[in-house]
């Protein structure tokens, strides 16, 4: 191990309250980025990373006035698409389906992960309800890109109490949307005060895939470019 891996090795330990890292400690998948001379703890990729959609039903996108929904379901599904092509676990969940009150996923994103089932709670926070708790769970991972409506309830409280169990998260800004542009932003606050990495969309994606001669590479290409034509398109409607 070289004077610059060792020292990267030392501060990790210490971040991690350990006396000293070696390879045959650390996850196989920090071992192999180590191998490579780098190191991706910090960074929400497509092999360590689950991501997560609440409540992304008509009723919530209507409600919506932080951000122009259209935009938002585009990099909603932009997210939705990386992940299916990159091979990372999506969980899905509603609310108040099967009591009556709300509809099911909207179609556009539905259409985007038609295999994953919905999970539908009555709960608002989604982490009280232990089919969605299963569900994370079952993932196996301890990472997760947290996507929600609306931002200030059925994303904030989830990614708090996530973050309180020892789970990592993040959340893209321009993915979701509040009641107004004020519970958004006191929202937002709220999660990074709790621990949670904000990001946006295209930032999210490239940290999924990061090496344009990776296999993820072309999937970053497609997504990327599906996304920038649909953004356009409603630029000159």
């Amino acid at each position: 191990m070289d004077k610059k891996m060792s020292r990267r090795g030392v501060i990790a330990a210490a971040g991690a309250g350990a006396a000293a890292v070696t390879t045959s400690m650390v996850a196989p998948q920090a071992a192999a980025a180590a191998s490579r001379g780098r190191s991706q703890e910090q960074l929400f990729t497509f092999d360590t990373t689950a991501l997560v959609f609440i409540d992304y039903q008509p009723e919530m996108v209507e409600a919506i006035k932080s951000i122009d929904t259209r935009k938002m379901m585009i990099h909603a599904r932009a997210l939705a698409r990386t992940a299916v092509k990159m091979g990372m676990p999506v969980v899905l969940s509603t609310i108040a389906v099967e009591m009556g009150v709300n509809q099911p996923t909207v179609p556009e994103l539905r259409a985007e992960i038609p295999d994953v089932p919905e999970i539908d709670r009555t709960s608002m926070n989604a982490w009280d309800d232990p089919a969605f708790r299963r569900a994370i769970r079952e993932t196996g991972r301890r990472k997760f890109i947290m996507l929600g409506l609306w931002t200030e309830i059925c994303l904030a409280y989830p990614v708090a109490e996530m973050q309180a169990a020892g789970l990592r998260t993040a959340f893209t800004t321009d993915a979701v949307g509040g009641l107004s542009k004020e519970a958004h932003d006191l929202a937002v606050q709220r999660m990074i005060q709790a621990g949670s990495v904000p990001n946006t969309t295209i930032a999210q994606f490239a940290e999924a895939g990061l090496d344009w001669a990776s296999p993820q590479g072309p999937i970053m290409r497609e997504v990327g470019g599906w996304m920038t034509e649909e953004l356009a398109k409603l630029d000159q409607a």
